[in-house]
C-alpha cells in the first residue's frame, strides 16, 4: 500500500483515470452507441441554464456605432402612433436618427430595427415596410450565423438583455439587471425579470434531463426511484415556475406593458393574415423570413417541457380527449415555427432530447411506478397553461378594451389609429389568435395524460 502511494500520486491517478473514460468512450463508439452529451454542448450553462452566465455587455469598440445608437434611441424616439406633444416634438429628431442609421450603420441589432420601423407614425399605407438595407442585409448575416430569425426574439429580451450589477457575483435575481428597456419603464424591466426567473429556476429542470439521460439503465429498481423522485421534483419545479410567472403582476402594470411595451414587440405578422409585411431591401426571398416578434412561446424551457412529457401540439398521435373543434382551428405548427426564433445551439439541443432512444412517456407507460409521478407532472404543466390564460387575458386580452389615454380628444384619435390598423381578434405579438393558441397548448398538454 505504501508502494502505491508512493507511485501512483494524484497527477497519475487522474490521468490514468481519464485515459480509462476515453478508452470506453472510443469503445462505445465503436460499437456505435454514442455516449450522452452534456448540457455544456448546446451552450446550457450549470448555473444559470440557457441565460449566459457572463454575458457580453457591449461589442468591441469597431462597433460602437450600433452601442451608441441602440443608447440614445429612448431618449430621442417614442412610438409613431404616440399623439403627445412630447411624441411628436420628437419626431423630426427621429428622422434624423432613421436617416443616420440608413447611411451610417454597417451591422445593427434587432432592437435597432425595432426602434426604426416602430418609431415611424402610422400610416394607412397597405404597402409593405421597407428596412433598408444598411440594416437588413448585416441583421440577416449575423442572424445566419446565429442560427436565429433575424428579428427581435426572446432571447434579445430577455436572456442577452441581462447582465450581472456585480461582475464578480454569479448572475442570480439580485444581481441582475436589464440593459435597454423600450419604454424605460420599471413595468418593461420587472417583465424581463420574471421571465429571467424561470430561466433560472430551469436550470434545475435541465440538470435532471441531464442526469436522468446519463443513467446506466432505465429499468432497474434504484434507476426507477430515482426517475420516480425526479418527476416529483419537476412537479414542484413547474408549480414553482408558476408562481414566478404570476408574480409578475406584483411590478408589471397591465396597462403599461399593453400601451407602452408590448406595441415596440410587433413584428411583420403583428396583424396576422392581412398584415402588409415588411421588405428586407438587399435580401433575396425576404417574404420568406421569420420576423415575428418576441413571444414567451420562444423560451427553450417550456420546449424542453415539451419535449421531456412528449406534448403533441401538432395534434399527430392519437389521444383521448379527442382534439375540440377550437383545438382543430389552432395554428398546430406555432410551437415548431417558435424554435427558428432561438439560438441555433438551444434548437439543437431540443433535436438531441427528441432523438433520445429513452423516451420518458413511453418508459412511464411501461412502467406502473413512473406512471403516477409523470402524470402529475403533465398536470402541473397543464395547471400552469390555465394561469397562462389567465396572465395573458389580463395583460393582453382586457387592455385592448382600454384606451392608451385619459384624455378624450387624444384616446379618440389613438382609437381610430388602432381600428385602421388591427380587425379581427385579438392576436399575440407573432400574429396568432391568442386564446384559441392558448388553449390549444393546454389541451395537447393535458392528452398527455397516461390513462
Amino acid at each position: 500500500m505504501e508502494y502505491i502511494h508512493n507511485v501512483l500520486t494524484p497527477p497519475h491517478l487522474l490521468r490514468m483515470g481519464a485515459s480509462a473514460l476515453s478508452e470506453v468512450l472510443q469503445r462505445l463508439r465503436t460499437l456505435g452507441v454514442e455516449p450522452p452529451k452534456s448540457n455544456a454542448e448546446f451552450d446550457i450553462a450549470r448555473e444559470t441554464g440557457f441565460m449566459p452566465a457572463y454575458p457580453l455587455q457591449r461589442l468591441p469598440l469597431a462597433f460602437d456605432f450600433w452601442e451608441r445608437a441602440l443608447t440614445e434611441a429612448p431618449e430621442i424616439l417614442s412610438l409613431g402612433e404616440d399623439v403627445t406633444e412630447d411624441a411628436i416634438a420628437k419626431r423630426a429628431g427621429s428622422e434624423l436618427w432613421r436617416q443616420r442609421i440608413r447611411e451610417r450603420a454597417h451591422l445593427v441589432l434587432a432592437y435597432l430595427m425595432h426602434y426604426y420601423v416602430h418609431s415611424t407614425p402610422p400610416s394607412a399605407s397597405t404597402t409593405a415596410f421597407v428596412i433598408p438595407r444598411t440594416l437588413s442585409i448585416p441583421l440577416v448575416t449575423v442572424s445566419e450565423l446565429l442560427g436565429i430569425a433575424p428579428v427581435l426574439t426572446y432571447a434579445d429580451t430577455v436572456l442577452w438583455n441581462a447582465y450581472p450589477i456585480n461582475p464578480a457575483l454569479p448572475m442570480t435575481l439580485d444581481n441582475m439587471r436589464f440593459q435597454h428597456l423600450f419604454s424605460g419603464t420599471d413595468d418593461e424591466e420587472e417583465f424581463y425579470r420574471t421571465s429571467a426567473g424561470v430561466e433560472l429556476r430551469g436550470v434545475e429542470l435541465l440538470n435532471v434531463i441531464e442526469e436522468f439521460l446519463s443513467l446506466p439503465n432505465v429499468t432497474d429498481s434504484s434507476a426507477v426511484w430515482k426517475i420516480s423522485r425526479d418527476l416529483q421534483r419537476i412537479t414542484s419545479l413547474i408549480d414553482e415556475l408558476n408562481d414566478i410567472v404570476q408574480s409578475v403582476r406584483a411590478g408589471c402594470d397591465p396597462h403599461v406593458f399593453y400601451w407602452k411595451i408590448r406595441p415596440w414587440y410587433r413584428g411583420a405578422d403583428a396583424n396576422g393574415p392581412s398584415s402588409p409585411g415588411w421588405i428586407f431591401e438587399g435580401v433575396s426571398d425576404s417574404d420568406k423570413l421569420d420576423l415575428s416578434g418576441p413571444s414567451a412561446g420562444q423560451s427553450t424551457v417550456f420546449h424542453v417541457l415539451d419535449v421531456w412529457f412528449d406534448i403533441d401540439h401538432k395534434l399527430s398521435q392519437k389521444r383521448y380527449p379527442a382534439p375540440s373543434d377550437d383545438n382543430k382551428k389552432a395554428d398546430h405548427g406555432f410551437m415548431e415555427r417558435m424554435r427558428r426564433y432561438m439560438p441555433g445551439s438551444h434548437r439543437e439541443y431540443l433535436h438531441y432530447l427528441e432523438e433520445s432512444s429513452r423516451p420518458l412517456r413511453e418508459l412511464a407507460r411501461t412502467t406502473p411506478a413512473l406512471r403516477e409521478p409523470y402524470n402529475a407532472a403533465v398536470m402541473a404543466l397543464k395547471k400552469f397553461r390555465d394561469c397562462h390564460i389567465r396572465v395573458a387575458c389580463l395583460y393582453i386580452v382586457s387592455m385592448s378594451k382600454t384606451a392608451r389615454y385619459k384624455c378624450p380628444i387624444m384616446a379618440a384619435i389613438a382609437k381610430e389609429q388602432e381600428q385602421a390598423a388591427r380587425s379581427g381578434p385579438i392576436r399575440g405579438t407573432g400574429g396568432n389568435e391568442l386564446s384559441t393558441l392558448l388553449k390549444a397548448g393546454r389541451d395537447a398538454t393535458r392528452r398527455a395524460i397516461l390513462e
